[in-house]
């Protein structure tokens, strides 16, 4: 008998056991920002070259923008969460599900409404001074909402 496909990519299963992995280390460590930038420290250190530079670009920019939000692993990706511990910003590397670009997404919590359609996530293929503008003027609008 053949088993039916969960129709999980074997990427998408690999991200959810992860999240499960990070929601027990989070119980047993505590929600502490210290335990939390070592995650995404790791995270982003184990990344191949290409996305680990957008990834601590995205870092650096959200830390000097938004100091406010706790760094985290969500699904293995860098994620930054308000005070409740809703995220706000992640990173997601083009090498986790192999695609073409990095995406940098906004949650719900980021609240970014802008009329009746609005940007909750960008492809991102390198840091230039134009786009560092443009993420960090999200980021900050997304932390601002968010507090």
């Amino acid at each position: 008998m053949t088993e039916k496909s969960s129709g999980l990519s074997v990427e998408e299963r690999e991200a959810v056991k992860q999240r499960a992995a990070e929601l027990r280390a989070q119980e047993k460590a505590g929600k502490s920002r210290a335990a939390g930038e070592a995650a995404v420290r790791e995270a982003i250190a184990e990344l191949p070259d290409d996305d680990r530079v957008l990834a601590e670009g995205i870092d650096r920019i959200v830390s000097e923008v938004a100091p406010h939000l706790v760094p985290k692993t969500w699904y293995g990706f860098p994620a930054y969460a308000d005070a409740s511990g809703k995220i706000v910003v992640f990173f997601k590397a083009a090498s986790k599900f192999t695609t073409r670009y990095a995406t940098l997404g906004f949650e719900e919590s980021a609240q970014l409404d802008d009329g009746d359609i609005w940007v909750t996530s960008f492809a991102l293929l390198a840091l230039t001074p134009e786009t560092e503008r443009v993420i960090t003027e999200h980021i900050r609008k997304a932390a601002d909402s968010a507090n």
